[in-house]
Formats: structure tokens, sequence, C-alpha cells
């Protein structure tokens, strides 16, 4: 995995990432979006963007955040039957419009 959203998107999501992306790897759920694993070119391009320095390279996420990162991917997410695995491109898909259980946990806190 090359980068990460951390919390600092939670409830924020300018989606300037999404606008630099050439991959269209950065995917949107209800309240946060997750850049898919597969699909990013390790660019850099969506760090540089965000205003709110919610994006860091997969070595330096919050480890939390970096399992969670995969499990949007790689997990069924409520109300779906199958993971999302590898869509190949955030537009085509639209948004998820649901996270995983770490950002949906976090509703009181955040919002």
């Amino acid at each position: 995995m090359a980068y990460v959203i951390g919390s600092a998107c939670v409830d924020i999501m300018d989606r300037s990432c999404m606008e630099e992306c050439p991959v269209d790897c950065i995917y949107e759920g209800e309240r946060k979006l997750y850049i898919n694993p597969v699909e990013c070119i390790d660019c850099g391009a969506c760090e540089t963007a965000c205003p709110e320095q919610a994006i860091a390279v997969d070595r330096l996420a919050d480890p939390e955040f970096r399992a969670d990162n995969r499990r949007f991917f790689e997990e069924p997410l409520p109300g779906r039957a199958a993971p999302l695995g590898t869509p190949g491109g955030a537009t085509g898909l639209g948004p998820v419009g649901v996270d995983t259980l770490l950002v949906t946990s976090a509703a009181g806190e955040a919002r």
C-alpha cells in the first residue's frame, strides 16, 4: 500500500486528493475517503493536495488506519454481501456511502 488516509479526514472529506489522483484510486465512504492499495501507483499527488494533512505514506501512517484502509476493500462493508475489491476506478463506482466499523464507531467522537 502506498498511501493511507487517516483520522483527520473523518467528517472533513475535502476531496482535493481525488482531483489530483491520476489513477482514480481514492474512494468515498460516508464520512471518510479511502485509497485502494492495489490501484495506487505511489505518486504522492494526493498527499501534497490534502489541506488537512490526513494522508501519509503507509509506513508512516497510523497502524490502526493502515489496517482499516485495507478492510474497506478486502472485507464486506455494512449492507454489502461482498468486498469492494479492486473496482478499477472510483469515478465509475461513485460514492460507496458506507464506512468501516472503525470510522462508524467514531460517530460520537467526531460529529
